[in-house]
């Protein structure tokens, strides 16, 4: 997620406090995100953000395979 959120970033071409209106985040919480502190972040803040991105979120819950 925070790859994703990275990429749109970068790909957009959008500067900290761009991006930081964009997803609804400070621009202290999108330098956290551009230097990789996840401890910093949430699953629920990140879905935000992606979803604020315009970016889809599919979340896949399956059981494990079972070694033979």
């Amino acid at each position: 997620m925070v790859t994703a959120l990275r990429n749109f970033i970068l790909t957009e071409g959008l500067t900290k406090a761009a991006a930081a209106k964009r997803l609804g985040a400070s621009q202290a919480r999108i330098s956290d995100l551009l230097r990789g502190k996840l401890s910093q972040f949430s699953l629920d803040a990140l879905v935000n953000m992606l979803t604020d991105a315009g970016l889809e979120v599919d979340i896949r819950i399956k059981p494990a395979k079972r070694a033979a």
